[in-house]
């Protein structure tokens, strides 16, 4: 069955499809995103005054020491035979210690 549009539906027919070619409406700006406009400056390690706590024994007072001694964000110990990260981080210091938990380097990584 075909329906026959009366003269008078013809002319609302045409607003409507006029009105759908318009274009959208402007939507307003995305932002951009919120960043700082200066990140904040990683600490650097710096193991030399850290290496004088080379021979001493691996307690936290000491790793801690060694951390803020080196100006590392955190310290990490690592113990003979333990798995660990290869990740390279400019913020951490690394204290190796021994078998009887002595501490035996420090690094930066």
């Amino acid at each position: 069955m075909i329906r026959v549009l009366k003269a008078s539906a013809l002319p609302t027919a045409l607003v409507f499809a006029l009105a759908a070619c318009t274009g959208t409406p402007a939507s307003p700006e995305t932002p951009p995103p919120m960043t700082d406009p200066q990140p904040p400056a990683a600490a650097q390690c710096n193991v030399e005054p850290a290496r004088a706590l080379v021979g001493k024994q691996g307690t936290a007072e000491n790793v801690e020491q060694a951390r803020r001694l080196s100006g590392a964000t955190v310290a990490r110990v690592i113990k003979p035979g333990m798995m660990v990260t290869m990740e390279f981080r400019e913020d951490r210091l690394n204290v190796d210690l021994d078998e009887a938990g002595v501490i035996r380097n420090v690094r930066c990584g």
